[in-house]
């Protein structure tokens, strides 16, 4: 089977170069979505038939199955560009594909606005969670190109990132590109952006800049009851992740969160871990979502529960787990933790007390985990800590 796919803007009128209009010619079988068939409807054989890309996308590939010849696809822009060339690669990895592609929406709204873009970083939010462009965010990408859905609008973006402290960015925002018609670019600031409404299709590009610390001073949190020793402190913190090594890592869990602080710390440093993070305390919520907008960590993933009652099997399995607070648990946290745990995993846990340095390693022998030389660390006149760590 052979898809023919052929890239077009939003102009009523597209051009074709003569290889593209013969392949039209040609076909029998077209495919694409309903505004795609009103723009090339006129240039279709009589003939023809048409099979609309709707969702669910296993509708579509049962009729492209019936098919015994080739198919015409039309779709927006560059159609291996966060497009349907790319749907067509998963499902179906021998299928020929043949591209004719045109400039993407982000290309033309950077060409609208004479702006070089080779250093953008592009984003993808259709039919996607928020995940990539926080990552982007928090890694400081300085312009950022996205593409929208009618979820994830630009008013929708620019509140987002307001509501993160992503405020010094300006908003490029291209509606109906290549539609003379109904083409509008607009300049706008990120708090203009979220009071408008714009019609789709559209596209984004912000451009600022929010560099990140390395290392949040602990005033800077909001506390439990004003509790300053209820928070892991910022070198302790720092050495915490450096001990889970999580430049390697995808996920972490962590396991009493209290202020959230570690879990933030994580998110910051390591924008590409996905974090999720259990606090027993109902105020844990509150303290959460005030120091995630504060610092501007968006995607903690955070559940005000008993970490031993909680049903973790719909959770992504963690290759690293912080336990930050047990409650005279730790032994059957820990066996609930390295059921979940991935192989090559670990476990660290901040330790004050000879009892619970001892309850840790006692549960990693137990539960054949391998315990690490911990690190010892005295920062003023509190107890000394030890940072215990065991992998699987």
């Amino acid at each position: 089977m052979k898809y023919i796919l052929i890239g077009i803007t939003d102009s009523p009128h597209p051009y074709f170069p003569p290889d593209v209009l013969e392949a039209i010619r040609q076909g029998h079988v077209f495919s694409g979505g309903q505004r795609h068939h009103a723009i090339v409807s006129h240039l279709l054989p009589d003939s023809s038939r048409w099979i609309d890309i709707t969702v669910p996308l296993d509708a579509v590939f049962e009729q492209y199955a019936q098919v015994e010849e080739d198919i015409v696809v039309f779709a927006s822009g560059d159609p291996i560009f966060f497009g349907f060339a790319n749907t067509i690669r998963k499902r179906l990895p021998q299928a020929e594909i043949i591209l004719y592609p045109t400039f993407n929406s982000l290309q033309m709204l950077a060409h609208r606005l004479a702006i070089p873009y080779h250093e953008m970083q592009t984003v993808s939010l259709t039919g996607r969670p928020w995940e990539a462009l926080d990552q982007a965010l928090i890694s400081d990408r300085q312009m950022i190109g996205i593409l929208t859905d009618k979820h994830h609008t630009p008013a929708a973006i620019a509140r987002r990132m307001l509501e993160y402290g992503y405020s010094a960015y300006q908003m490029w925002v291209g509606e109906c590109l290549g539609n003379p018609g109904r083409e509008r670019v607009s300049t706008l600031s990120l708090q203009e952006a979220s009071q408008r409404e714009f019609i789709m299709p559209n596209c984004v590009i912000v451009r600022g800049s929010h560099p990140r610390r390395f290392g949040i001073p602990d005033q800077e949190f909001e506390l439990l009851d004003g509790r300053a020793r209820m928070i892991t402190k910022m070198p302790i913190r720092l050495l915490s992740l450096q001990a889970m090594d999580l430049p390697s890592r995808h996920t972490l869990w962590d396991i009493g969160f209290c202020t959230g602080s570690l879990s933030i710390e994580a998110r910051l440093q390591f924008p590409h871990l996905q974090v999720v993070a259990f606090e027993i305390r109902p105020e844990g919520q509150r303290l959460m979502d005030i120091n995630s907008h504060r610092h501007g960590a968006p995607g903690i993933d955070a559940h005000i529960c008993d970490f031993l009652e909680k049903d973790v099997q719909s959770l992504p399995s963690p290759d690293a787990v912080f336990i930050g607070g047990h409650g005279g648990q730790l032994a059957a946290i820990m066996e609930k933790a390295s059921a979940s745990l991935l192989p090559g995993g670990c476990i660290v846990m901040n330790s004050v007390t000879a009892e619970s340095r001892q309850q840790f390693e006692a549960a990693a022998h137990r539960l054949g985990l391998h315990l690490k030389e911990p690190t010892h660390i005295a920062l003023n006149d509190y107890n000394p800590i030890n940072i215990l760590k065991c992998t699987k």
